[in-house]
């Protein structure tokens, strides 16, 4: 399909959506200056870590090399230098662009952002080419309004898949308060406790649909209390709001002074990285959890991690509940750890180094959600790195002889 092709088809996706401006300036100017700013994963690959950041690339990479990535998009760095030359503003041409990524992860995944039959559901993660602390944190399950909620549960009358959809959504409206409009996640907290101490649990894992239903509704009304304005409800609107947050978070003190302490040029920006969600706390077969190849202490050749069913996000090291050893998840799905085994091979075998990861299980499916080369202590690096060249050099004679 040629690009006039392309575009006359998304007028109708953007006229459904309120996104017909959008549409009709990228298709005006885009393919004036020919910039490209926003990549599918499957576009990229480990060598375009300015353009992708570090996220986006190891994202793009694993796909490349065939491993069970949730296919999404990257918006590039240099989207995020032309933010700050606008103003802080997102123009219309990166915002199409990253609409038209929405549309090929609806046409990858089968679904639609919005729609109430079969939503598409995305994260939205931060990615500077090095890694930095103080650049924002996940935002999870964003797409999900009042309407899409509703249509779900209609749509499937299980009385767990109920609670999975309210955890969801109470998760996203905290997450998207604190993460992208900055109201304190101690308000919703406090709300949490407050709910738990009146039901007589200890975990959250221990409220029920009709109480996390409560909580998504305690926490709208302490968003309109704190910013007087009602939660965002329309996906289109919510992700603008959170690809903002992300470029906005690149300036923040905490960043600016990391930025200044360790040379890191203001002019790099972050990426941001769009994709399709994949559901830990959809059931108890499934889970999330984070693992190092090796023991990141001594660099023993052993896995490191740690595992939780029925968890999303932050779960695992949040101390909300006990975490499992990652040994124990091939009890409890030892399908999907198999698999998980012969990706930190692949991995290893790939990169040359210790490899620290993040990943979702969904009804028994494993989903890699990152990858990055680990951070050892010195002498178990000078040993891990003299392991390394030594193989290379082993695989360099071979091919000599």
């Amino acid at each position: 399909m040629c690009v006039l092709e392309r575009h006359i088809t998304w007028l109708d996706y953007g006229n459904k959506y309120g996104v017909h401006n959008y549409i009709v300036i990228y298709f005006r100017r885009n393919y004036q200056n020919g910039k490209q700013m926003v990549y599918m994963f499957s576009e990229g690959d480990m060598t375009m870590r300015n353009l992708l950041g570090g996220k986006g690339a190891n994202l793009a990479e694993m796909t490349s090399i065939g491993l069970p990535v949730p296919q999404g998009f990257t918006i590039t760095t240099e989207a995020c230098t032309q933010y700050y030359e606008d103003g802080r503003k997102i123009n219309d041409e990166i915002m199409a662009q990253a609409m038209e990524g929405v549309k090929k992860m609806e046409e990858i995944n089968g679904k639609k952002f919005g729609d109430l039959k079969n939503p598409l559901l995305v994260s939205v993660r931060s990615g500077a080419r090095a890694s930095m602390p103080g650049m924002m944190d996940t935002i999870l399950n964003l797409g999900l309004n009042d309407e899409v909620v509703a249509a779900m549960i209609a749509g499937n009358p299980d009385p767990a898949f109920e609670r999975f959809v309210y955890d969801s959504y109470r998760r996203f409206i905290q997450m998207f308060s604190d993460v992208v409009m900055e109201v304190g996640k101690k308000y919703f907290e406090q709300l949490i406790d407050k709910m738990k101490e009146e039901r007589g649990v200890k975990f959250d894992i221990d409220l029920t649909a009709a109480d996390l239903k409560e909580l998504a509704e305690q926490f709208k009304a302490e968003y309109k209390n704190q910013l007087g304005t009602d939660f965002p409800s329309d996906p289109v609107e919510q992700l603008k709001l959170a690809i903002e947050a992300v470029f906005r978070s690149w300036d923040n003190p905490r960043a600016n002074v990391y930025r200044r302490d360790n040379d890191i040029p203001y002019s790099w920006g972050t990426a941001v990285n769009v994709m399709p969600m994949v559901f830990g706390n959809l059931n108890n077969e499934s889970g999330t959890g984070v693992a190092f190849t090796r023991d990141p202490a001594t660099g023993e050749n052993k896995l490191m991690g740690e595992f939780l069913i029925n968890a999303q996000g932050e779960d695992v090291v949040a101390g909300v509940r006990t975490p499992m050893p990652i040994a124990q998840m091939e009890q409890e799905f030892p399908e999907a750890y198999a698999e998980f085994l012969k990706v930190c091979e692949t991995l290893e075998n790939h990169y040359h180094d210790m490899q620290d990861m993040e990943f979702t299980v969904e009804n028994k499916k494993l989903y890699m959600l990152q990858c990055r080369n680990g951070k050892e202590n010195s002498s178990s690096c000078i040993k891990d790195r003299f392991a390394t060249l030594l193989m290379k050099d082993i695989r360099q004679r071979k091919k000599q002889y």
